[in-house]
């Protein structure tokens, strides 16, 4: 039960934009400017990136709903998602990419953890300035999200199915207007 009174139904994040639609605007177009626009990095590569981020925090709502949207456009499963996040070095992913969620692993710590070294290895992998700005903002983005859906008490579903089955319309609806209801 939310440490707050927001609408029945609407677990995570859903619950607390409900309650507060006019932060919620904010927060959806900021989420919509970095993980749907058009960018060199794919909608699933940033995806992943925030579900990393909150798979780090352990905020189990947000890392299954990023990671339901992030196995939707990488076109892959809960148990390839997860082997990802465990253990990203070692999976069949670019080296900028890898550069880019070791950046996004030490924002998650704190800004001031992320080192020249860690930005001269993503420049060495092929990263721009802009994808790397925005991997340090989709990060820090997503360490404010984790925390207000975690420090607010909300619900989440623990059948990580629910996620899976809500990522692929997520996914096409994106986040400026879509229906907290559905």
């Amino acid at each position: 039960m939310a440490y707050i009174n927001i609408p029945e139904g609407l677990p995570g994040i859903r619950g607390l934009m409900a309650f507060r639609p006019e932060t919620a605007k904010h927060l959806n177009e900021l989420a919509e400017v970095l993980l749907r626009d058009d960018h060199t990095l794919s909608r699933g590569e940033r995806e992943l990136i925030a579900t990393y981020v909150s798979y780090l925090n352990d905020c189990f709502f947000c890392q299954n709903a990023h990671g339901a949207i992030a196995q939707h456009y990488l076109q892959c499963d809960i148990k390839t998602l997860d082997k990802l996040k465990e253990d990203f070095e070692s999976k069949d992913i670019s080296e900028k990419l890898k550069a880019l969620l070791s950046i996004a692993a030490s924002v998650q710590q704190s800004g001031k953890e992320v080192t020249p070294r860690q930005i001269e290895r993503a420049r060495s992998a092929g990263a721009t300035d802009k994808e790397i700005h925005d991997t340090v903002l989709i990060a820090a983005f997503f360490c404010l999200c984790n925390r207000y859906v975690d420090g607010l008490g909300t619900s989440a579903p623990t059948d990580r199915n629910y996620y899976v089955n809500r990522g692929k319309m997520r996914a096409e609806e994106g986040y400026r207007q879509f229906d907290l209801y559905r």
